[in-house]
């Protein structure tokens, strides 16, 4: 998988002549930051799990559902938004 600048997203964006406003752009760069740690968050749970140190692994687990809040956050927003179109 390649990854793309924020910039070049745009030029896809623009291109595909998809209309997307800032906060939804704003909104699925929150999602990828939450993904991003939740991905972190496992790896580490995953290591302290293999080498037996409980507070990586309870560091990996704060980190996935924190993960969990700023994902539940979104949608929230979503829905609000939703309702209010």
């Amino acid at each position: 998988m390649k990854l793309i600048t924020a910039a070049e997203l745009l030029t896809h964006i623009r291109s595909a002549d998809l209309k997307f406003n800032q906060e939804h752009i704003m909104s699925l760069i929150d999602r990828a930051k939450a993904t991003d740690k939740n991905i972190k968050g496992k790896v580490q749970e995953g290591v302290g799990d293999l080498t037996g140190d409980p507070k990586l692994q309870a560091e990996g687990q704060e980190k996935q559902a924190e993960a969990k809040v700023r994902n539940s956050v979104e949608d929230v927003k979503d829905r609000v938004k939703e309702i209010t179109d």
